[in-house]
């Protein structure tokens, strides 16, 4: 769905790897990443992850509660919006029926092959206006057989990072099995604490200088 450049824009975040623009198209509102702005160091990373963000999207398209795609041309990926707030913004505090919509919404996205990998940001899930769970940000997302040992070990990495966001907001409706899930980390997470967690720290903080507190909201 190509816009004209003149289209009504209103920026949402700006960092280093492009811009997120909520855009005013003759068909409604939507969002696109626009590459543009992005440093000429940093552009095949963004563009790679635009890139993946934009096969998964078509990958799950028609799913309900996630973006569809709209457009992919290189430089700006364009998806629908979706009207709601970041989780850290209106947090799901004892809302036992988000989280068990949440969980439904994993398991219908793990069943068509994807894993979203990024599931630790709070601003990666939203409530929407009328209060369901939803998915943003697709740019570490994984594609691939659901059966596969590789994708059920993400599916459970993304659904660990679900019951983390339960255990801060409904800590009471935790099941026996969730805090067995809970307690039982997989060498995927080690391996990242130990070796991905340390450079990601330092690239994001120290040479890009990003404030968001890995999606959670902006530092205090």
């Amino acid at each position: 769905m190509p816009v004209s450049n003149d289209a009504p824009t209103h920026a949402l975040k700006a960092d280093s790897f492009g811009r997120i623009l909520l855009v005013q198209g003759p068909e409604g509102p939507f969002v696109r990443r626009d590459l543009g702005a992005t440093p000429p160091w940093l552009r095949l990373p963004a563009w790679w992850l635009a890139r993946r963000e934009a096969r998964a999207l078509k990958h799950i398209h028609g799913m309900a509660d996630v973006p569809q795609l709209l457009d992919w041309n290189g430089r700006n990926l364009d998806r629908s919006f979706m009207a709601g707030d970041a989780m850290y913004q209106r947090p799901p505090r004892g809302d036992v029926a988000w989280f068990r919509a949440a969980r439904r919404l994993l398991q219908q996205l793990h069943r068509r092959g994807v894993a979203h990998n990024d599931l630790a940001k709070e601003a990666n899930w939203l409530v929407t206006e009328d209060g369901r769970p939803a998915l943003i940000d697709f740019q570490l997302a994984v594609i691939g057989d659901p059966r596969s040992r590789w994708m059920r070990l993400l599916a459970r990495e993304d659904l660990r990072h679900l019951l983390k966001h339960k255990r801060m907001y409904c800590r009471a409706s935790l099941t026996p099995v969730e805090k067995r899930v809970l307690k039982r980390t997989s060498w995927v997470r080690d391996l990242w604490f130990a070796t991905g967690k340390p450079v990601y720290r330092f690239v994001t903080r120290r040479i890009l200088h990003w404030e968001d507190n890995e999606g959670q909201g902006p530092k205090p």
